[in-house]
């Protein structure tokens, strides 16, 4: 028999939390209750334990959001950027009958008119080995003015520079950023591409 771990632990005394009081001779009942919800915990913490590992390994970057669609042949969102430098893209969420793909969908049309951080990944084409999809996996709001915010905005110059620290700040002082505080999104462009210059 496997020993029980901290975790499960952890996951049946909120389970018990959630159940509430055992009432008097109804302890059976009650068990039940909290072992269905200490399997419905464990599901959801696998798929929040997904979903930060694709957030982790996710791209950022700035963009307004013009419009939200439902792509007829996927049933995808298909959510229009339009990037700093003028470009549109086009990014995809999850299918509108998924729970994910739903709620990505209603953020998406919550925040249409709007600045926001966008974090994408590529997923594969099925059956199709070489060729990927821009997937959105999460929306941010920058607000009307796009003012990201200052840690935010050092973690992109620094991803722009390959992890280079030196280079970084290089970049971001050579564009006249503040030290704290919000950017805009025209300066942090404009840092982002001094530190893919330097390198």
């Amino acid at each position: 028999m496997t020993a029980v771990s901290d975790t499960d632990h952890s996951l049946v005394a909120a389970a018990a939390q959630a159940a509430g009081p055992c009432p008097a001779g109804e302890e059976a009942a009650w068990g039940r209750r909290v072992h269905g919800l200490t399997v419905d915990l464990y599901l959801i913490a696998q798929q929040a334990r997904q979903d930060i590992e694709r957030l982790e390994s996710a791209r950022t970057f700035v963009a307004f959001l013009e419009q939200v669609e439902i792509e007829e042949s996927s049933r995808r969102g298909l959510v229009t950027l339009r990037l700093p430098s003028g470009d549109s893209e086009p990014i995809r969420t999850e299918q509108a009958d998924t729970d994910r793909g739903r709620a990505l969908i209603e953020r998406a049309r919550s925040l249409q008119g709007r600045w926001v951080l966008v974090y994408r990944y590529n997923e594969r084409k099925a059956g199709q080995r070489n060729q990927s999809v821009r997937m959105l996996a999460h929306l941010v709001d920058l607000g009307g003015d796009g003012a990201v915010p200052g840690a935010t905005a050092k973690k992109m110059v620094l991803h722009e520079a390959g992890g280079d620290v030196a280079r970084a700040q290089r970049a971001w002082q050579s564009s006249g950023l503040p030290e704290s505080g919000p950017v805009g999104v025209d300066q942090l462009e404009q840092a982002r591409g001094a530190a893919r210059e330097a390198g």
